[in-house]
């Protein structure tokens, strides 16, 4: 069945149902709505008249039987409904026709009644939706109830169908309590992944079958970037440098950023019954292992540039070497670098380590704040959990060079003199000012490779000093305590790896038991 809605300008007034009939068929209007919002339903055609040539409409003779009644052939059905509209302003009727049943008809008479007794006794909502229906083109359903509904609950427009980008550009800056970084990280996911591949489609009819979709696409894009970089073309590889895939870890946190957003459309907003984001299956996001340099994974990273593994940790005697080489070229960096490879504090955390929480003479300093950025913007915040919260212990071959740092900074704040800043801070540039972080990893970058080592990062200093601990004898639970991880279940699933040399001495200790007499 077709249904079409005959232009304004040519429909007149279809006659009334009788006024015992449209009690039957219509419940009473809602306080909003205006007189002779009841509506009305009747048959029209496309006779015209043979003098004029025009339409002949509800007025043709053919419409009714000679007993009265509506002809059952000729004609279709169409209905009438006044619409609310503002005082001083013309009358607006929502007109439709094309039915080819009575019933049809006073089917979506019922529905835009229903539509407009959502307003209650609110004269604003019910303009608002008069205006929602008042603006369908010829050929356009009418809104769902539910969703219209859902929009007057959570007191937004009812004249608007939200998008998804609407609502997720809208709820962000109504958060409240989250970190910076936080507020980065869900900016980004919005901006570049869920409005690009959700943001056209509206809220109320997002399914799981959208979101999974986007999820493959991404898949797809990670693929293609892979082909890409493994291209014989220069040119070919060249169009993904500097392409990031995402991983699946980050999968997932774009996932509960999405997660999180429509919970609060369902709990907060009412704007949708469920969240069609539960149940989304993805690969799960685990830590990557430590691995060691080995001589042969040097020998590979050598030839091809390739690295065995995102975490790499060096040997003892490559770290030594590192912090020679470092003792010699950056002076003023390397206590700070000591200190991480030594007892695993983050770069946030060595950054914002204040004077006040360093105490030599006991031997021990406490993680209290970290800076950290979002964007390029440092920015001071509290340690990400209770258990960053810490007492770090400190060994007399740490507190040496540390106290020699102290000694060092009181020159440099003598060469100053009176306008040496007083940022509280203990490691600072040699003008007293703060380190930015960023600036930390790049002196940092630069000097593992001026010193010919295979590449680690900054952060893998960290996971270098968790292995360290591990080789020296220290258990899991102290390996936890000194980094600061929130459950041992962290610490033990990321730093199993130990160094090559310890795994070697127990390597033959089954074999040691078998005896064998042959030689």
């Amino acid at each position: 069945m077709t249904i079409t809605l005959t232009p304004p300008p040519t429909m007149p007034v279809i006659p009334a149902i009788p006024t015992a009939a449209a009690a039957s068929v219509f419940p009473a209007a809602g306080p909003a709505r205006t007189a002779g919002a009841e509506g009305s339903i009747g048959k029209r055609c496309t006779c015209k008249d043979p003098e004029t040539g025009k339409r002949l409409n509800s007025s043709c003779p053919k419409l009714r039987r000679p007993g009265g009644g509506w002809h059952p052939s000729h004609g279709v059905w169409g209905i009438q409904l006044e619409l609310p509209t503002l005082p001083g302003r013309g009358r607006r009727l929502l007109r439709r026709s094309g039915f080819d049943k009575r019933e049809d008809g006073l089917a979506v008479l019922d529905q835009a009644r229903a539509l407009l007794d959502l307003a209650g006794d609110d004269l604003d909502v019910a303009f608002q939706i008069g205006d929602l229906l008042h603006a369908l083109q010829r050929g356009d359903a009418l809104p769902d109830r539910d969703e219209v509904a859902a929009r007057v609950r959570a007191g937004v427009p009812a004249t608007i169908p939200t998008s998804t980008a609407e609502y997720l550009r809208d709820w962000l800056p109504g958060r409240r309590g989250l970190s910076p970084k936080t507020v980065r990280g869900y900016s980004d996911d919005i901006n570049k992944y869920l409005i690009p591949y959700l943001g056209d489609i509206p809220l109320q009819k997002l399914r799981i079958g959208h979101i999974e979709a986007m999820f493959r696409a991404l898949d797809d894009r990670n693929t293609a970037i892979a082909i890409a970089r493994a291209s014989g073309d220069p040119a070919v590889r060249a169009t993904v440098k500097g392409v990031r895939p995402r991983g699946a870890s980050s999968m997932q946190r774009l996932y509960a950023t999405l997660r999180v957003a429509l919970n609060h459309a369902v709990d907060r907003k009412k704007l949708i019954p469920a969240n069609p984001a539960i149940g989304i299956e993805l690969p799960a996001g685990d830590r990557p292992k430590p691995r060691v340099w080995s001589p042969k994974a040097i020998e590979h990273w050598k030839a091809t540039g390739e690295r065995p593994g995102p975490v790499m940790v060096w040997q003892p005697e490559q770290a030594g070497q590192f912090l020679d080489y470092a003792e010699r070229h950056d002076i003023v960096l390397y206590t700070l670098f000591l200190l991480i490879m030594h007892r695993g504090l983050r770069r946030g955390e060595a950054c914002g380590l204040r004077d006040r929480e360093v105490d030599l003479d006991a031997g021990y300093l406490t993680v209290v704040q970290q800076i950290t950025t979002v964007g390029h913007t440092p920015i001071v915040r509290q340690v990400k959990s209770r258990a960053g919260d810490r007492i770090v212990p400190l060994g007399p071959k740490t507190t040496g060079p540390l106290r020699d740092y102290v000694a060092m900074r009181d020159r440099w704040q003598q060469v100053s003199g009176p306008g040496w800043p007083k940022t509280g801070l203990f490691f600072v540039k040699p003008d007293g000012q703060a380190w930015h972080p960023q600036t930390i990893s790049r002196r940092f970058e630069d000097l593992v490779a001026r010193a010919g080592l295979p590449p680690v990062r900054l952060h893998d200093l960290r996971h270098l000093a968790a292995t360290y601990l591990r080789h020296g004898g220290a258990d899991m639970k102290e390996v936890q305590e000194t980094l600061g991880h929130a459950t041992f279940a962290m610490t033990s699933d990321t730093y199993t790896s130990v160094l090559l040399e310890m795994r070697t001495t127990t390597a033959d200790a089954a074999a040691d038991l078998i005896p064998r007499t042959a030689a």
